[in-house]
């Protein structure tokens, strides 16, 4: 319940309820009466509860529940101190240049609140970033060119140390008038027979074919992008249907044209989302916190700027069109 009451609102009640008057509460934190009275109205309907009795010219008067509220309302806000001023000498040890690679076909959706987020909550960090693709990265870590990188599980080497934080499993990329976009789900067999737009990406590339080659499919490979919106316009245009692991939170291509993802059925090996570092590598503090930070944000239930993957349930009755 706590939840929806804010700390500027627990302020706010405290003040009022230690000076006895709305006017010496608004004295005394420089607000103004009307946003204090509104304030304390809001926790009374919050809580379900009456904590002040008004009087004549703002004076109030705290009800026995109310100064029982009073109570834990000050050591909620003592705790919250407390967290201000670990988290303060927490940002004067973790400072200095970080340099994050992040897969390209990732960057737009995770980057932004994951990489960028990490600065806003450390000033004394700088930030830069590197997009490349899964080889790329790898080789930047190894001439320590970067200090970690996000990506996939998609090749694997000794002097590479690769933490895995999500799994995200195939699905069927389609346009909304392709025949297969109100079906429940579909297999490598059913696509055969339709062309198909290919990521192609280093060890993306290999990860889709090899799907196929599992199954005992050659697809129709009509087109090819190196670029995910790219691959995602020609889907949504209707040139083909393609295989994706990604979930953008928005079901729609840069030219504003609806895709629909469909189940892909059968036992199929999915990317894994992680961090990689170079195994001869000593991490810093702070290399260790922003991998902290990876560890705590990204998980098979959450991913910043995608659909979480578990919302894609293999056992679900139906595919949701327009939905992430």
């Amino acid at each position: 319940m706590l939840s929806r009451i804010t700390q500027r609102q627990l302020e706010y009640f405290v003040a009022s309820g230690e000076a006895g008057s709305l006017l010496g509460a608004s004295e005394r934190i420089h607000v103004s009466s009307p946003s204090i009275s509104a304030a304390i109205t809001h926790i009374e309907s919050e809580l379900g509860v009456q904590l002040f009795i008004r009087h004549h010219a703002q004076g109030v008067s705290l009800t026995t529940i109310g100064r029982q509220v009073l109570k834990e309302a000050k050591l909620i806000l003592e705790q919250m101190n407390n967290l201000y001023t670990i988290a303060s000498e927490s940002l004067n040890m973790v400072r200095g240049p970080l340099r994050v690679g992040c897969l390209e076909s990732l960057a737009p959706m995770i980057t932004p609140e994951l990489v960028f987020g990490f600065g806003r909550a450390f000033p004394g960090v700088r930030i830069s970033q590197v997009e490349g693709n899964h080889e790329q990265l790898l080789e930047k870590l190894r001439s320590s060119e970067i200090d970690i990188a996000l990506t996939y599980d998609l090749a694997t080497s000794d002097d590479i140390d690769f933490q895995p934080l999500a799994q995200l499993p195939p699905y069927v990329m389609v346009g909304e008038h392709h025949p297969l976009a109100n079906l429940q789900a579909v297999t490598l067999h059913d696509l055969e027979t339709y062309p198909m737009v290919l990521l192609d990406i280093p060890w993306s590339r290999e990860y889709f074919m090899s799907l196929f080659m599992q199954a005992g499919v050659t697809p129709n490979i009509v087109m090819r992008s190196s670029n995910l919106e790219v691959v995602r316009a020609m889907v949504a245009n209707g040139v083909g249907f393609s295989i994706a692991n990604v979930r953008p939170k928005a079901n729609l291509s840069q030219d504003g044209k609806r895709l629909i993802r469909v189940r892909l059925s059968g036992e199929h090996r999915p990317m894994r989302l992680g961090y990689a570092t170079a195994n001869n590598a000593q991490l810093s503090r702070l290399v260790s916190a922003f991998a902290e930070r990876c560890r705590m944000f990204v998980s098979d239930q959450y991913i910043p700027g995608m659909a979480a993957p578990s919302f894609f349930d293999p056992h679900a009755v139906r595919v949701l069109k327009g939905v992430s």
